[in-house]
């Protein structure tokens, strides 16, 4: 990967709804070119999709909870199985395993505190594991992304 393809990415992830001309405008490519380099960089994995973001408060989901998990090791659950079964609520915005205290790390978008409540009372806590969890509303949100594009090591 290059730097053109760098920049490709970087303006990508400020817009995926950019049209392929407008993409190589933004980069200094001439269109087939750029659908060239963007539909190998799709080839070779390095943009995996492309999606929406939603605004959650105007889906009345306003509250975002961060949300820690431990699991009871003593009964020999999974924590992957944990894991999938939790990701499959619709509230779950991320779930990751995690290292250190807790076991896993959850993101759940939820209508207040009784959304919440409701939350961990009809779905969570009917996940067998889990043995205890920690939770934390977040006040308000300085970066969202779903991926990193650094600059290698040694490059200006």
């Amino acid at each position: 990967m290059d730097r053109l393809d760098r920049r490709i990415i970087s303006e990508l992830q400020a817009d995926g709804r950019l049209s392929n001309v407008q993409l190589a405008e933004k980069v200094g490519l001439s269109p087939s070119p750029c659908w060239q380099r963007v539909r190998r960089l799709e080839e070779k994995g390095f943009i995996t999709g492309y999606t929406v973001l939603l605004d959650q408060a105007l889906l009345g989901q306003a509250e975002t909870v961060l949300v820690e998990i431990s699991l009871d090791r003593h009964q020999g659950y999974q924590l992957e199985d944990v894991c999938m079964q939790i990701a499959a609520f619709p509230e779950v915005l991320e779930v990751h395993s995690t290292s250190g205290e807790f076991d896993c790390f959850i993101k759940v978008a939820c209508d207040g505190t009784s959304g919440y409540e409701a939350f961990l009372k009809n779905k969570l806590y009917t996940v067998s594991g889990i043995r205890h969890s920690r939770s934390s509303f977040s006040l308000r949100c300085f970066k969202q992304a779903h991926s990193a594009l650094l600059e290698p090591s040694g490059v200006d």
